[in-house]
């Protein structure tokens, strides 16, 4: 395990006599080298506070951790020197070229003037920076400056990378190419931390992946695993009347493995599709009118609405 942490809490001191905010409560993560690991959950959730215990940048306040082997409160350094870390602001020089840098990163890692120089034109390759290498950070596109984020968190060739929120504010091109770089990087041996609220790029992306919700591990395992445990398809319904009588009648088909009601939308989860018309025809004989339906098949927002109640689309 590169990663390996038991019981962290995080409480911030409130400002001027208010209550203490306890941000995390409890986590527990296993993290397996060579894997694409996501903490997924609403923003909020304690995602951030934990990327950030584990990367050394605040510390604990209960429990222990340890990255690549080493104790990220005794040695911290230690871990550092085997971690890269890009937060959502990308912390980067606005005003300096992205050559620059990159050269600056490696001179701060220890290298020397000829190898730093030679570690960024290896990145600058390897993230097709070419074309804008040389000019200030700020005129560049979101795309753009997220890689070149990532190429400096990548500078000292770190076991394992910490992602905190990678795709925010990009559009769908440039999120589909940074997805890309992560995999690319996991193909070459890099572990990756990734925290995200969005529900496809924890299921396209991870090998694994933990579920945070209010500071707490609501699930973890697999993309597959997770909603393998929902069940097998997932109706949608809005009736014409009230929810609650099409609840009652749903219910109680053995066909039906659960149902959740959403305001005026009922989800009933079903073994297969195969048991829609049925479902179709129970609705029909207890005089229950349908305005829209839909058939899909389970989701992580399911999973997340199974262990929290609620949606994680509409979780704030």
């Amino acid at each position: 395990m590169i990663i390996e942490a038991h019981g962290l809490r995080k409480t911030f001191t409130a400002r001027r006599g208010g209550e203490p905010i306890e941000a995390v409560k409890g986590v527990d993560l296993r993290v397996a080298a060579g894997q694409i690991f996501a903490v997924l959950g609403p923003n909020g959730a304690g995602k951030t506070t934990t990327i950030r215990m584990l990367a050394t940048l605040v510390p604990p306040t209960e429990g222990v951790a340890k990255v690549a082997g080493h104790d990220v409160a005794r040695d911290p350094a230690r871990v550092r020197e085997n971690i890269g870390y890009v937060g959502q602001g990308g912390g980067v020089d606005e005003n300096a070229p992205a050559r620059a840098g990159l050269v600056l990163a490696a001179r701060l890692g220890g290298m020397s003037r000829r190898h730093a120089r030679i570690r960024a034109e290896e990145l600058i390759a390897a993230f097709d920076l070419a074309d804008f290498a040389d000019r200030p950070v700020r005129t560049l596109s979101g795309g753009q400056k997220r890689r070149v984020a990532l190429a400096v968190g990548l500078v000292n060739r770190p076991p394992l990378f910490f992602l905190d929120e990678p795709t925010t504010g990009l559009d769908p091109q440039n999120r589909a190419h940074l997805w890309d770089e992560v995999r690319s990087l996991r193909a070459r041996g890099t572990t990756i931390l990734l925290t995200t609220h969005y529900l496809e790029e924890a299921d396209a992306l991870c090998d694994r992946l933990v579920i945070i919700d209010h500071g707490r591990v609501v699930a973890e395992g697999s993309p597959a695993e997770l909603k393998k445990e929902v069940a097998g398809d997932v109706v949608t319904l809005r009736l014409a009347g009230a929810a609650e009588p099409a609840r009652a009648l749903l219910s109680g088909l053995p066909y039906v493995r659960e149902v959740r009601t959403e305001g005026e939308t009922l989800r009933a989860y079903l073994g297969g599709e195969r048991d829609l018309p049925h479902l179709l025809r129970a609705l029909e004989a207890g005089g229950l009118a349908i305005d829209a339906i839909s058939l899909d098949r389970a989701t992580l927002d399911d999973v997340f609405l199974r262990h929290t109640g609620r949606s994680l689309r509409d979780a704030g």
